[in-house]
């Protein structure tokens, strides 16, 4: 995907599920999630043995989810995106995002044929910056 790609699903699309989102502000996960949050998406926090992370609740798993997910942002190692792609399938998420760093053709390519957009490798608050600088989202 070019920048214009994400430039219209940072316009789209509003619900961010943040896969890896770590309890510790310093960690890149924990600044990206905020950044959104304070830029007008919501924001739902999957991370195993937390129940609230950015006073979010947080999930185990994507599919313990209720409502509507439309992104699945991954921070997670590439080896590891398979089973989330999976998961974002079966939650008919509308994108798969893979943050900077992580890459895995196999699991885009499953979840293009599937419908969802890819995106890999990319941060969205540089995306988001690039597209909008630091004003708060179009909507």
């Amino acid at each position: 995907m070019g920048p214009a790609d994400t430039r219209e699903i940072l316009e789209k699309f509003h619900t961010f599920a943040v896969v890896g989102l770590s309890p510790k502000p310093h960690r890149d996960s924990h600044r990206v999630a905020r950044f959104l949050k304070e830029h007008g998406y919501q924001v739902v926090p999957v991370y195993p043995g937390e129940e609230f992370i950015l006073g979010e609740k947080c999930y185990s798993s994507l599919r313990d989810i209720r409502g509507k997910v439309e992104v699945v942002d991954v921070f997670r190692r590439s080896e590891a995106v398979p089973p989330f792609v999976d998961d974002a399938i079966a939650i008919r998420a509308n994108v798969i995002w893979m943050q900077l760093g992580v890459v895995h053709e196999a699991a885009a390519e499953k979840a293009r044929r599937a419908g969802l957009l890819v995106v890999m490798d990319r941060c969205p608050v540089i995306e988001y910056r690039r597209h909008f600088g630091s004003s708060p989202r179009p909507l």
